[in-house]
């Protein structure tokens, strides 16, 4: 089954239809459960995933003819990066696919919040009309502050452009990188000039808990908070202490430390996290759109080599 590519999870056909181009033969099984996988998964030359399946050390080891595997959206988390590379496997992921989503959907979940949107429209449907208990904040004038500047981090920046704000990112795997969008800066100013800030990280462990209790202490004005990025680089509880100190003004979160149900109902911080007035969710569909459904695709296959004689 050389030159064969297992797909295990649903990807826009565009894939399909580009890496056949090249002279693969796509296996397109995307409701094959991870356990019936192992069992095939040594003949194919590439893997395509999104996010159900875990390539852990003992996917990699019974892949034995693995050249590629290409994740459908922006991190690798799901995969074992350094033991993959180790064994000479390609990782391709399309952060480049699903970046315009992100940003419009960072923008969307900060105006929401400092507009009061959801409270808005609730208050209306029953029967109140509170027009000074509403008021918003505009943006202009105001600093973003931005953690990781890599497709998604750009994305926001370059969305905000007409909005007259002052956007300032740090990434610590960056230099340089001030452009018309945004100025560089270090962390120190981040905490200290940022009105807004909002999380465009992979999870490593470096970012595993990023924003906690003693992080978020040391901003020096009262934030609004947006995390598009993954749920795990931020601690509920320490956003939900610092929304009830008065730190976090509103929090726009696409992504949680623990998602789905039931897991989630079960978390000691979900009650109050549901019945928050300032704290807007999404369910993990920051990146998700009918366009970067089919982007997203496109990039993956795009970064194909056509497959070993």
């Amino acid at each position: 089954m050389k030159k064969n590519i297992l797909i295990v999870d649903d990807i826009h056909p565009i894939f399909i239809e580009k890496a056949e181009a090249l002279g693969y033969t796509c296996d397109y099984r995307p409701t094959i459960k991870p356990t019936e996988a192992l069992e095939i998964i040594g003949g194919y030359e590439g893997l395509v995933i999104r996010s159900k399946f875990n390539v852990d050390r003992k996917v990699i080891d019974t892949a034995t003819s693995l050249r590629f595997i290409c994740r459908a959206g922006a991190g690798l988390d799901n995969i074992d990066e350094a033991y993959a590379i180790e064994k000479g496997i390609t990782l391709i992921n399309a952060s480049e696919g699903n970046m315009d989503a992100v940003g419009e959907h960072a923008v969307g979940l900060l105006l929401a919040l400092m507009n009061n949107f959801r409270a808005s429209d609730l208050q209306i449907r029953d029967g109140i009309w509170d027009r000074e208990g509403n008021r918003g904040y505009e943006l202009k004038g105001r600093t973003v502050g931005i953690i990781g500047y890599g497709f998604m981090g750009k994305s926001f920046a370059k969305k905000l452009s007409g909005f007259e704000v002052n956007v300032i990112a740090y990434d610590k795997y960056k230099t340089g990188f001030s452009d018309q969008y945004a100025r560089e800066v270090s962390m120190e100013e981040i905490v200290k000039h940022s009105d807004v800030l909002s999380l465009h990280v992979p999870l490593t462990a470096e970012t595993n808990g990023l924003v906690n209790e003693e992080y978020l202490f040391h901003f020096k004005k009262p934030i609004f908070f947006i995390n598009t990025s993954r749920g795990k680089t931020t601690k509920v509880r320490a956003v939900l202490d610092a929304i009830k100190q008065g730190k976090i003004l509103g929090a726009g979160l696409d992504v949680l430390e623990v998602e789905k149900f039931p897991a989630l109902a079960e978390q000691e911080w979900f009650q109050y996290l549901k019945t928050s007035g300032k704290v807007l969710l999404t369910p993990h569909v920051a990146g998700w759109t009918f366009e970067s459904y089919r982007k997203i695709s496109e990039v993956m296959a795009d970064k194909l080599s056509p497959p070993t004689p």
